[in-house]
């Protein structure tokens, strides 16, 4: 079986509730800017024992698992836990959904329109997003394969206090993560 992790990171803040965006890239220059920057996906090596045939996921279970061990990895740390925010996990499944039915690319398009749709005035949010297949535990996957990368692990260890994660699946057995992180005002 062939196993595919993929992973992709955003960073978006309203800079003194005016119209600028600053974007951070992998190089942590801003720039103020209207339209939102991208960092590129990355492949990330994969371990040969976690190989798994696709089965029928739970994705509340795998969304539920990714909070969990980011929270763990803040608590380490000695960083605040993250809330989960269903309002804000809504919009992250959506984006996953979108990304598992082909709809969108695997990318973080649209990631502005995620956040501004959440009803929670903020002042920093950024975006973590992971394809993978063929793995037994899809968001243990992801999660360390963002914590690995230096990009995905700034949206990590940021100064957020709130978070929504959500899973799809598609048939093919590409598993589809979006995490959202705000730091709500």
């Amino acid at each position: 079986m062939i196993r595919q992790t993929a992973f992709g990171a955003a960073i978006s803040t309203i800079v003194l509730a005016s119209a600028f965006i600053s974007s951070s890239m992998p190089t942590h220059s801003s720039i103020n800017s209207s339209t939102h920057k991208l960092i590129p996906a990355q492949n990330v090596p994969i371990s040969s024992n976690q190989v798994a045939s696709f089965t029928n996921f739970k994705t509340s279970e795998l969304e539920k698992s990714v909070f969990e061990k980011i929270n763990q990895y803040r608590a380490a740390r000695r960083l605040p836990k993250l809330n989960l925010d269903s309002q804000i996990s809504k919009q992250a499944r959506i984006h996953s959904q979108n990304m598992a039915s082909g709809k969108v690319p695997f990318s973080h398009k649209g990631f502005e329109k995620r956040v501004n749709i959440i009803p929670i005035r903020y002042q920093s949010a950024a975006e973590n997003v992971a394809f993978n297949q063929g793995y037994d535990n899809p968001a243990a996957e992801a999660v360390r394969g963002w914590i690995k990368s230096p990009e995905h692990l700034i949206n990590i260890k940021g100064n957020y206090n709130l978070t929504g994660i959500g899973v799809a699946a598609n048939k093919d057995g590409e598993v589809y993560l979006t995490q959202i992180f705000i730091r709500s005002r």
